[in-house]
């Protein structure tokens, strides 16, 4: 909250991302964030915030609605896997990432959490006699 580079925007949610198209030098067209659309949520006043990128975090609730009923859940949420591994109590399926891991939650652990994932599901591909 100390660093002079960022500024907190409370009791606000984007309500959209405005964006503008951009000409590349091959040519090619691209749509580029401009800024961020802002509405008070205390007072409903709209507002523009001018950015050039947007990072989205998932917040405190596994994005795991999809699998209800079909995969096993913790109290919170959390799809269950075998510990240190992605291998759900379902064979075959796989979890990693935000929807399996309630401490750490964030994009390194879900790039590794999928690395095992990816190797846990060649082992059982393998296993299956399914692949090479």
């Amino acid at each position: 909250m100390g660093n002079p580079k960022i500024a907190f925007h409370w009791n606000a949610v984007v309500t959209d991302i405005p964006t503008q198209e951009q000409v590349l030098p091959s040519g090619e067209k691209v749509r580029k964030i401009r800024a961020l659309a802002l509405k008070d949520t205390v007072t409903g006043a709209e507002s523009e915030l001018p950015v050039e990128g947007l990072f989205v975090a998932i917040g405190h609730q596994p994005n795991t609605a999809l699998f209800a009923g079909q995969l096993p859940m913790n109290e919170a949420g959390y799809l269950e896997v075998e510990p240190g591994s992605s291998r759900t109590p379902v064979p075959g399926v796989f979890a990693c990432g935000d929807v399996q891991d309630h401490v750490y939650r964030q994009a390194v652990t879900a790039a590794g959490s999928g690395c095992m994932a990816a190797i846990d599901a060649e082992r059982w591909l393998a296993e299956q006699g399914l692949a090479e």
